[in-house]
C-alpha cells in the first residue's frame, strides 16, 4: 500500500489496496481534494458516486476494512474530538496496537499504560512519581476483546475526556470484535 501524507493524515494513494480511499492531488484554490469532500466511502475503500454507497446517515467519514487503519481512524477521531494530546490502545503488556498523536508521546503512553491501570503494581520510585504524574492528566478504560485485555488511554484534552474515551471504548470494541 503506498501512503502520502495529506494535512497531516495518512492517506492512501489512489489504486492501492489500503480501504480508505484517499487521494491526493490539487483542486481548483490549490486545496488537496480530501475523502471526506468527495462523498461516502465504499465498502471497498473508493470513493462512491453521489447517492451510492454508504447511507446518507453514515456520520463516520473515513472507514477501512483493514482493523489496524480503522483502530487508528477511531482514535484520530477521538483525540481531534476531546482536543487530547495523544490517544492509545496497548495489549496487557503496554505494546502498542494503535495510536494517534507524536510517536513519542504515544511509546510513552503505550510504555505506562498498565501501571496507570493497575498502580499498586509500581514497583520503583522513580516510576512511581512519574505514574503520579500521568495519572491526573490521563484516562485509562480497560476493555475485554477475545479472552484478552486491552488499555485504551487518552492524556491531556479536559475532564471531560472520560466521555470521549468511552465513546472509542465503544468503537475499540466494534472493530476488533468485527476482527476475530
Amino acid at each position: 500500500m503506498s501512503l502520502s501524507l495529506s494535512n497531516q493524515q495518512l492517506v492512501p494513494e489512489p489504486g492501492s489496496n489500503g480501504g480508505a480511499g484517499g487521494q491526493r492531488g490539487d483542486q481548483q484554490g490549490g486545496r488537496a481534494e480530501r475523502p471526506e469532500d468527495r462523498g461516502a466511502l465504499s465498502a471497498e475503500g473508493g470513493a462512491a458516486a453521489a447517492g451510492e454507497g454508504a447511507p446518507a446517515s453514515e456520520r463516520r467519514r473515513r472507514r477501512s476494512d483493514d482493523p489496524i487503519t480503522a483502530l487508528h481512524y477511531q482514535l484520530s477521531t477521538t483525540r481531534s474530538e476531546a482536543n487530547l494530546d495523544v490517544v492509545v490502545l496497548v495489549d496487557d503488556s503496554g505494546c502498542l496496537v494503535a495510536g494517534a498523536g507524536a510517536w513519542p508521546a504515544c511509546e510513552e503512553l503505550a510504555a505506562y499504560a498498565p501501571l496507570l491501570a493497575n498502580p499498586d503494581a509500581v514497583q520503583n520510585a522513580a516510576v512511581g512519581s512519574r505514574i503520579a504524574a500521568l495519572t491526573a492528566e490521563v484516562e485509562v478504560q480497560s476493555l475485554a476483546v477475545a479472552g484478552g485485555e486491552v488499555l485504551l488511554c487518552g492524556r491531556g484534552g479536559t475532564a471531560e475526556r472520560g466521555a470521549s474515551i468511552a465513546r472509542a471504548a465503544a468503537g475499540c470494541l466494534r472493530i476488533l470484535r468485527a476482527a476475530a
